[in-house]
This record gives structure tokens, sequence and C-alpha cells, in this order.
């Protein structure tokens, strides 16, 4: 059987120094599909990257339950939220995130490497996938941004995650470069029969997907 993650009435909100709490994610419900594309879309401070975070478990709901296969996962542990971030979900950010030490092939492989499994072969066929199997030496100094942006993918795919959840992948690279990137990410995560959740503000990328949410007022609306 082939899970999903699911939120039930999930609400988040941040305290700004001496004022009130500033609500960011009011009542949220969605169970999102096991494979396929789903774009979110919004304002700039209506929460996308909150909802990302939790949705990823790199934050907890204030109120609410994510369930990921039925079991709620918002009650693990740390340690436990941990092991199952690290094999379910990869993460492709706005900053590449990568290493300065590490040559590409190693930033690809770091996720295996946490999660104590050998993945190189997986990661020199990724390396292949994005195009860049002649520059699996050069550190991040030494590639383009585009480029940088390509190890960050193929290092959220290196464990095969079902989920790839992508903030803004794009805000950092020019417009030719930026759409490449798009269709490469869209292909891979596709092929794989995986689901891609991305956030955008990119109206013609974000229609692109099959599903398509707004976040509006603290609530998810489906387009």
């Amino acid at each position: 059987m082939r899970m999903n993650l699911q939120i039930e009435d999930v609400h988040k909100s941040y305290r700004v120094a001496r004022h009130e709490p500033l609500q960011v994610l009011q009542g949220m419900n969605f169970s999102f599909p096991t494979e396929g594309f789903v774009s979110i879309c919004g304002p700039s401070g209506c929460g996308k990257s909150t909802l990302l975070n939790i949705l990823g478990g790199l934050d907890r709901p204030d109120s609410g339950k994510m369930y990921w296969g039925g079991e709620d996962v918002s009650s693990w542990s740390v340690q436990k939220m941990a092991w199952w971030r690290n094999a379910t979900i990869g993460f492709i950010f706005q900053s590449y995130h990568l290493f300065p030490e590490l040559t590409a092939l190693e930033n690809v492989e770091l996720p295996a490497a946490l999660g104590r499994k050998n993945r190189l072969k997986e990661a020199r066929e990724l390396m292949a996938a994005v195009g860049l199997e002649k520059r699996i030496h050069h550190r991040p100094a030494e590639l383009s941004g585009g480029e940088q942006q390509r190890v960050a993918l193929a290092r959220a795919l290196v464990n095969d995650p079902p989920v790839s959840l992508a903030d803004e992948p794009t805000g950092n690279l020019d417009g030719a470069t930026s759409r490449e990137m798009v269709d490469l990410l869209l292909d891979l995560a596709l092929q794989r029969k995986k689901i891609l959740i991305l956030v955008t503000h990119d109206a013609e990328l974000a229609a692109r997907a099959a599903i398509r949410l707004r976040i509006s007022d603290g609530h998810l609306q489906q387009l």
C-alpha cells in the first residue's frame, strides 16, 4: 500500500517580539495524493514555507495533526521524526544548501550516509540524470548557480523518497535556467511515480500542476 501525507485542522502561529501572536495557518485540511505534481501558491508571508516545513517534519503545528499512512507523525519523538524525514522526504530549497568542503558527488551522497546507506551507484546515476556526470568531483564554488541547484535536486532524490518538497527552487536562477530546472524536476519526480509538492510565486508554473492549491487568510483552497 502506498502511503500519503494528510493534514487535519493544522494551526500555526509565530510570536514576534512583544506583539500578539501572528496566526499563519488556521485550520488547514488536505489529503495529498501518492504521486503527481501539486503546486502551492499565495502572497508573500501567507504561510507557504511554513506549511512545507510542517509537511517535511522540520516544524510542528501548534495544534492539529499530520498523518503519514494513517500514523500521526506530529506526535513522534524528535529522533523518530528525523529518521522518517531522511527516508521519506526530499527537500529542494531556493538556496542550494550545499556543503562547500564536499564535492558535488559527496553532497549528493550525504542523505544516504546519514541514513547509514551506501547509495554511491544511485548518486552517480542521478548526477548523470541531471547532466553533471563530468562535474562530480567539483566543489560548489566551482559550479554555476544552475549546476548547484541540479546537485541539490540529485541530493533530494538519492534516497528515492516518496515525497519531494520544493520551496521556490528556481528563485535564484535566470529565466532559461529556471525553465530547464523545472522541466528536469518534474520529469524526475513523475518518472519515478512520486509526489512533488512545490511552492511557487510563478502562476504559469503553478498552472502546470495536476492539483493547484492556494493559501488565503490562513486557509488552504483548491483551485
